[in-house]
């Protein structure tokens, strides 16, 4: 027995109330990732749709170039978003939650800039 009476319990439990942590933190981390590709790919909706709506402006270069540029921030923040998420991924460590992981979070941003390329590349194409 410990000086306090407890035999590690107290230890123990410290130990378990942090692993549980770092899983809420994991799984905290995988819910913001979801968030930011959420509001990247509201970004490119956001560009397309306002080249849909404006189509007809003059100069027609305009509505591409300002869809563009919402194309862009979307892939800006794909990119951010994974970043942030691989750095909170390698800074800890899981124990009973099973997180997505650095890998998947890159495929997962990368998908979805080569999406958004594409769409972009698509707009300026097509006319």
């Amino acid at each position: 027995m410990s000086e306090n009476g407890n035999n590690g319990s107290n230890n123990d439990l410290a130990a378990k109330r942090t692993d549980w942590a770092e899983d809420r933190t994991l799984m905290a981390n995988e819910r913001t990732f979801a968030g930011w590709m959420r509001t990247g790919m509201a970004a490119v909706g956001i560009g397309i749709g306002f080249n849909a709506l404006f189509a007809k402006w003059e100069p027609v270069w305009m509505p591409k170039a300002t869809a563009t540029l919402f194309i862009l921030i979307g892939i800006f923040i794909f990119y951010a978003a994974q970043k942030r998420a691989c750095n909170v991924y390698d800074r800890l460590q899981s124990h009973s939650h099973h997180p997505l992981g650095g890998v998947n979070f890159r495929i997962v941003a990368i998908s979805l800039t080569i999406g958004a390329a594409a769409l972009a590349a698509g707009m300026w194409i097509l006319r």
